[in-house]
């Protein structure tokens, strides 16, 4: 199974079935345990992934760099303002002459309408693996940071467990509904019950819903929506609050039309709630021994209360922020 992923591309864990995903996470619990040993684990010498970013990234750019060094090779650090990309060079020709000069090509593009596409035309024209480091759809490395934890912290054989994505506020930025669309596809494969929690002008994408929808039913998991808070975390065995902008509320060619305008009516809509927040009130619907996770960086004071993600006997954020480097090490040790 292993030699079968070398050349195959990750860009949403819907492309893996259970079975290959289930050799990444084994490679996964390999790699953090040679991590802690210090035991060498040179599974890619000398070979190159290039890694280009539309945009920040803490936890990815270090997990995927941080990553190479220890498995042997080396990352490059791209952003677009230092290549072509900013004079208008295509994905398929970027895709063409990196994938000649390396072994690996990663691609943060979170764009709404445009991200996606962008990292399948250069997965069309690459010789070598395409990996998305996020983009306006999905987020699968942070999905199997996630599901790794989810092992770790309850069974490897999660089916039953009662899993809480509720969108939460934040002033940041309009963030990407990536992280809980990969989640709703993702948990529900390996027997999760999810609920997502959101206000009715911030839903996720129907077509990823549908899609979810189907995967629950072949994974014996379980998905459903609400659109109160509170609901929702009621005897959860996990919350996830998390902020994602309202992108689901209009059609793709219609925003991206009318984006100005469209951003001008998520923020009139933001505001209506504060209170989507997880705080210690709320903590206290959810099962007593509860565990909080968050893809980070958190919104804190909006998005979730300091007492509660700093509280170790519930937040296991730093957990799923460290196994972001031992899943990234999996796919690519697995890819390349």
């Amino acid at each position: 199974m292993s030699k079968n992923l070398k050349g195959k591309h990750f860009l949403t864990c819907e492309d893996w079935s259970k079975d290959e995903l289930d050799v990444v996470f084994n490679r996964a619990f390999e790699l953090k345990d040679n991590f802690y040993k210090e035991e060498p684990h040179l599974y890619l010498p000398h070979k190159t992934l290039f890694m280009i970013f539309f945009e920040q990234s803490t936890r990815t750019r270090n997990s995927m760099e941080a990553g190479m060094t220890q498995l042997g090779g080396h990352a490059h650090d791209l952003t677009s303002d230092k290549m072509q990309l900013s004079h208008g060079e295509s994905a398929k020709d970027t895709a063409i002459i990196l994938s000649r000069m390396g072994h690996g090509i990663a691609s943060r593009n979170c764009f709404y309408g445009i991200g996606a596409e962008y990292l399948n035309e250069m997965a069309k024209h690459s010789q070598k693996p395409v990996m998305s480091l996020q983009d306006d759809i999905y987020h699968p490395f942070q999905g199997l940071a996630d599901l790794m934890t989810v092992f770790e912290h309850f069974d490897k054989n999660p089916k039953g467990l009662k899993v809480t994505i509720s969108w939460a506020y934040a002033d940041t930025h309009s963030k990407p509904l990536s992280v809980p669309q990969t989640q709703i596809l993702l948990f529900p494969r390996y027997g999760i019950d999810v609920t997502v929690a959101n206000p009715k002008e911030f839903p996720l994408s129907q077509s990823i819903i549908d899609k979810a929808q189907k995967n629950a039913e072949i994974g014996g998991g379980s998905l459903k929506f609400t659109n109160d808070m509170d609901e929702a975390f009621e005897g959860a065995n996990i919350v996830i609050p998390k902020n994602w902008g309202g992108f689901g509320y209009y059609d793709v060619q219609d925003y991206l039309q009318n984006e100005d305008q469209c951003k001008k009516e998520m923020k009139v809509n933001l505001e209506k709630y504060h209170d989507w927040i997880c705080d210690d009130r709320r903590i206290k619907l959810a099962d007593e021994n509860v565990k909080l996770m968050h893809a980070l960086p958190a919104d804190r004071g909006h998005e979730v209360t300091d007492e509660i993600i700093d509280n170790e006997n519930i937040s296991i954020v730093f957990d799923e922020a460290e196994n972001r480097l031992h899943t990234a090490k999996a796919i690519m040790s697995l890819t390349m």
